[in-house]
C-alpha cells in the first residue's frame, strides 16, 4: 500500500513561484518513479512532469523550462518547483507513483493517489 500527501499549494500572482511536496510511504519508494499531474476545472487530469528511479526527468511541453521535479530518497519526498506561473496553471495538483517503464502519461494506469493541493495563479 502506498500513501501520498501533497502540499505546498496557494495563491500566487502571475510570474511567482511555488515549490509543490509529497510525502510518500512505503519502503518501495526508490524504486518507482514518481509523476506529477494536474487537473484543472472542467478538464481532464493531466501529465505535468516525472522522474524516474534513476533521476531522468520528463516534463510536458507546457511547462518545460519552468517547473523543475526532483526527489530525495532518502526522505521519501518529491519536489516540484514551479516557476514562471501563469494562470493556466491553476489547477489541483497530484502526486503518483508507478513501477512501469516507460513512464505512462495516461493517469488511467495509475492506482494510487495523493489528495491533491490546490494551485491557484491569478493574473
Amino acid at each position: 500500500q502506498v500513501q501520498l500527501v501533497e502540499s505546498g499549494g496557494g495563491l500566487v500572482q502571475a510570474g511567482g513561484s511555488l515549490r509543490l511536496s509529497c510525502a510518500a510511504s512505503g519502503r518501495t519508494f526508490s524504486s518507482y518513479a514518481m509523476v506529477w499531474f494536474r487537473q484543472a476545472p472542467g478538464k481532464e487530469r493531466e501529465f505535468v512532469t516525472a522522474i524516474s528511479r534513476d533521476g531522468y526527468t520528463y516534463y510536458a511541453d507546457s511547462v518545460k523550462g519552468r517547473f523543475t521535479i526532483s526527489r530525495d530518497n532518502a526522505k521519501k519526498m518529491v519536489y516540484l518547483q514551479m516557476n514562471s506561473l501563469k494562470p493556466e496553471d491553476t489547477a489541483v495538483y497530484f502526486c503518483a507513483t508507478t513501477p512501469r517503464y516507460p513512464i505512462p502519461k495516461d493517469e488511467q494506469l495509475y492506482n494510487y493517489w495523493g489528495q491533491g493541493t490546490q494551485v491557484t495563479v491569478s493574473s
